[in-house]
């Protein structure tokens, strides 16, 4: 008679959660494991898995998550530890802080990017005060052109 909720699995076998499009959240929500969100959400989200933004989904918030691939609508500042995929449908406006960024063409971003340190910035670099200055004169013709005028 009673039926428990049944868990859809991905493939892998990690729980995956479905949070349908005519629910609206506000205020913190905390997941694990993977999560696909079609509704409307307002607040924080955190979780070290991955959430998928659906293409009906608008988000408004912070969002610290581990991998976030998104379709939907975001209005707010995302850190993702993994990486943040836009998908062709996306809408992302606000700042973003993650190692990996992949925009797919059609998506919508508008905002400032933070990558982290590249190892080019990590390598040590020379003390300016300590390089060699040497300053060349020009070499000078012996005729100049100065307002039409030939000298010599």
């Amino acid at each position: 008679m009673w039926e428990s909720k049944k868990w859809m699995d991905k493939p892998n076998g990690e729980p995956f959660t479905i949070l349908g499009k005519d629910v609206v959240f506000k205020g913190i929500a905390r997941f694990e494991g993977v999560v696909q969100l079609d509704s409307r959400f307002e607040g924080d989200i955190h979780t070290t898995g991955t959430i998928m933004i659906g293409e009906h989904a608008v988000v408004r918030g912070t969002l610290n998550v581990g991998t976030l691939i998104c379709s939907g609508k975001i209005k707010g500042t995302v850190t993702a530890s993994q990486k943040i995929h836009l998908l062709k449908q996306a809408v992302l406006i606000g700042d973003v802080r993650t190692p990996v960024l992949l925009i797919e063409e059609e998506a919508y971003f508008k905002g400032l990017s933070d990558m982290g340190t590249h190892p080019f910035e990590a390598e040590p670099t020379a003390d300016i005060q300590t390089l060699p200055v040497t300053v060349e004169q020009p070499e000078v013709s012996p005729s100049l052109l100065i307002e039409g005028v030939t000298r010599s």
